[in-house]
């Protein structure tokens, strides 16, 4: 009998041929809220999720899931505990997206030195205001601060240091300066990056540590010509502490592709605010990107069905097999 392997939302081609192609049996999802995965799930071996919540309700339901793949780098949708609970390996996809989402990071620094959005407000009104009146910079010779040098923010150091000739500066408490990028100056001091750096830009997971890690102390940190980018997770921010920065005037702007409530409320005030770019979530939201995820969570479940270790395990299940 082959392995079930549910699948909430499609995945792309590449993920699905290399399954099929291995003999495993896949499970079109009825949809991909919670009720939906606990009618789907009770017979599944292993799934892999995109936009779904893997709660405990879940994985109560789930008597035969061995493995969950998450369709990239973030995991803050799974409850962790709750899957070492039910002896559930929990994989993700941690190098599929970061080259579109390290390029997205750039594109808001670019977005926010021109001031673009006050720019596209005013230019069909007053066109010499916008050209003119509206304060713009350039990234080069600027200090970036990178919080997080994993596989994105490594990404980001290289291509800011190598493409825009920018000094770069790093904090990362479970890295050393041999692990930086050529030419990035890793720093322990977290207040120094808020207080050194033209340009501020968040790389690091959604954990107890890091929720709201990110507040009306740094803020208050920052230079006033200064700009924050957040393409990590809402949940590491102190939104509150962000809108009062940015309404205040404490700092010139943000590009944020992420907010604490995902899809978006439209009565968030941070709406109304010409400072600040907004996108939604799409920092892996590239073809390549998608292709790539796909494929790498299709490799990890079959890793981990077939007997092997898996290449890219969440932290605190490097150990299962």
């Amino acid at each position: 009998m082959s392995y079930k392997i549910l699948l909430p939302q499609e995945i792309m081609k590449e993920g699905r041929e290399y399954l099929e192609s291995r003999g495993y049996e896949l499970i079109n999802g009825s949809g991909m809220e919670e009720q939906d995965i606990i009618r789907d799930i009770p017979d599944c071996d292993g799934i892999i999720v995109r936009l779904s919540k893997m709660t405990d309700a879940v994985f109560t339901a789930a008597k035969n899931l061995k493995v969950v793949a998450r369709h990239g780098a973030g995991y803050d949708t799974v409850d962790l505990e709750s899957a070492k609970r039910h002896g559930v390996v929990v994989l993700n996809a941690p190098v599929a997206n970061s080259m579109s989402v390290a390029e997205l990071a750039m594109f808001y620094m670019l977005y926010c030195s021109r001031n673009f959005k006050r720019v596209e407000n005013y230019m069909l009104e007053d066109y010499y205001y916008a050209k003119l009146k509206t304060p713009k910079v350039e990234l080069d010779g600027k200090t970036l601060g990178i919080i997080g040098v994993g596989n994105i923010g490594s990404r980001v150091a290289k291509k800011a240091l190598h493409g825009f000739n920018m000094k770069v500066i790093a904090y990362d408490p479970y890295k050393t300066q041999a692990d930086m990028p050529e030419g990035v100056e890793l720093t322990s001091d977290f207040d120094h990056i808020f207080e050194a750096s033209d340009f501020v830009t968040l790389h690091c997971p959604a954990t107890p540590e890091t929720m709201d890690f990110v507040g009306k102390r740094q803020f208050s940190l920052m230079k006033k010509n200064a700009y924050f980018i957040n393409t990590a997770r809402g949940k590491v921010v102190d939104e509150p502490a962000l809108y009062e920065a940015l309404s205040d005037h404490l700092i010139a702007g943000a590009g944020v592709d992420v907010l604490k409530e995902e899809p978006f409320n439209s009565k968030n005030p941070i709406f109304a605010l010409d400072n600040i770019v907004i996108g939604p979530h799409i920092g892996a939201a590239t073809k390549e990107a998608t292709d790539r995820a796909s494929l790498h969570s299709a490799i990890g479940i079959d890793e981990v069905l077939s007997g092997k270790k898996p290449s890219w395990p969440v932290p605190g299940f490097e150990g299962e097999e």
